[in-house]
């Protein structure tokens, strides 16, 4: 009877109900949704072994790590401008003298090395100083791609989870449909029901049809959004969030996350970072106007003389200050100067914006998961209430107090509040990792700790709890 079969039906494999049920009930053969457009395994992959092979493959993540690397070649690049340099030369000549005196040819050879080292050099140190601000900014901007590019992971999981629980609730929902209208059939070639009664629930399950060919696709779609990230077919069935979390929310104030957030969060860091490049740059255009004292050691050996003449061996060593000093050059060291300036205020200004940003979206993460808790809740109640409703409603059904629109309206209720409930768990979940992210604490620790609250081998498990750290 349809009265029993659909419980089981929907609370095997897609719901969270109020109380914990047990997993097992997905796999009654009485009630398994096959779904033909996505090839399933016999196992099944779960969160965080997508974040690893992301970590592999996301060009995102791979490409924020380069860069990362080749700006700290750079900073190594101006640190060598402060270092000795060192140049070696050797010449090996022929030469042919002939005048009124002499006519000769003889080979000579000259043999040189130098070191200079710079003693002040206010531009080159400053630079230094600037590529070393611009590694610390890249190296936080590596962080926060890694960051986004692991939320986007979890939003795109979550919404293939959503794809399959859409596809194989409009099949169930259409299943038990389709019983209610063979039960009425039976009772109209009987005369024991009204045409109007047949109509709506051939017509209620023609559309199920359709929205089941739009809930499959969508399905497959979510699946090459993973691909997208992941670089292959995900074809796998994705782990489900067990049935026996408990979601909370943390004991930590809104206050405490932001004041997280804006200590360690990787964006105000790239920021903090890019004021301070500003200002070495700008302290390096500066630096133009200052001189540039050298410290220049030589040796020399050679059989040359004056004139490429030959001469007995030299061997010549030479020690040296130098001094160069800027006089003018047209205007444009200043006229830098005062571009670099402009710079480091737009510098500030960006990272006043990023600092905004952050509080915002910090704001707007926890008081969302928040009160996702309270929808979660509330949602379970509405589960269990549209369920009863339901039942109560077919049984109306069977002794003519209520018409079929009366129970069309009940199943429809019934599958939008376990629709509603799983979209406040994966909300919940997804705002979990946002909101890590913003307060700068999102890692593979944290996609470990989301990760034991899915079901990977839908076996009986103990009760965990789900609360954001």
């Amino acid at each position: 009877m349809i009265v029993r079969l659909f419980p089981c039906l929907i609370l095997g494999s897609l719901a969270l109900p109020v109380h914990a049920a047990e997993p097992k009930v997905a796999q009654s053969s009485n009630v398994a949704v096959q779904t033909n457009s996505i090839s399933k395994q016999a196992y099944s992959v779960d969160l965080m072994q997508l974040y690893r092979e992301s970590r592999l493959e996301d060009p995102r993540v791979i490409a924020s790590y380069s860069r990362a690397q080749s700006v700290v070649e750079q900073e190594k690049q101006a640190f060598g401008s402060l270092l000795p340099s060192v140049t070696a030369n050797a010449g090996f000549n022929r030469i042919k003298q002939n005048n009124i005196r002499l006519n000769e040819a003889y080979d000579s050879r000259n043999y040189t090395v130098g070191l200079t080292q710079p003693l002040y050099n206010k531009a080159a140190w400053e630079n230094y100083q600037h590529y070393k601000s611009l590694a610390k900014q890249a190296d936080s901007e590596s962080t926060e791609a890694q960051a986004e590019a692991t939320v986007d992971l979890a939003q795109r999981y979550f919404f293939a989870l959503a794809a399959d629980d859409e596809l194989e609730l409009v099949q169930a929902e259409r299943r038990a449909t389709q019983k209610n209208l063979d039960r009425v059939s039976a009772l109209y070639s009987k005369q024991l029901a009204m045409v109007t009664d047949l109509l709506d629930l051939k017509s209620r399950v023609d559309s199920l049809a359709a929205q089941e060919v739009d809930a499959r696709n969508q399905s497959s779609l979510s699946r090459v959004a993973l691909s997208e990230i992941i670089g292959r077919p995900v074809n796998e069935r994705l782990s489900r969030v067990r049935s026996d979390v408990e979601f909370k929310v943390s004991a930590q104030s809104l206050e405490s996350w932001v004041e997280q957030a804006i200590s360690a969060n990787p964006s105000i860091k790239a920021g903090e970072s890019a004021q301070d490049a500003a200002e070495a740059a700008l302290r390096a255009g500066k630096g133009g106007h200052y001189p540039t004292v050298n410290l220049n050691l030589s040796a020399q050996q050679t059989n040359e003389g004056y004139n490429n003449s030959l001469a007995p061996q030299t061997d010549s060593y030479v020690a040296g200050v130098g001094v160069q000093i800027p006089i003018f050059s047209g205007g444009s060291t200043s006229a830098r100067v005062r571009q670099l300036y402009q710079d480091q205020l737009t510098a500030e200004q960006q990272l006043i914006a990023t600092r905004r940003q952050v509080v915002k979206e910090t704001t707007n993460a926890y008081l969302t998961a928040d009160s996702s808790i309270e929808k979660i809740r509330a949602n379970r109640n509405a589960v269990a209430s549209a369920e009863q409703s339901r039942v109560a409603a077919e049984k109306a059904f069977t002794y003519g107090v209520v018409n079929s629109v009366d129970v069309l309206t009940a199943v429809q209720n019934e599958f939008k509040a376990r629709r509603d409930l799983l979209k406040a768990q994966y909300d919940f979940i997804t705002n979990l990792f946002i909101l890590n992210r913003w307060a700068g604490k999102l890692s593979g620790e944290s996609v470990e700790s989301v990760n034991v609250w899915l079901d990977h081998n839908h076996q009986p498990v103990a009760v965990a709890s789900a609360q954001v750290e």
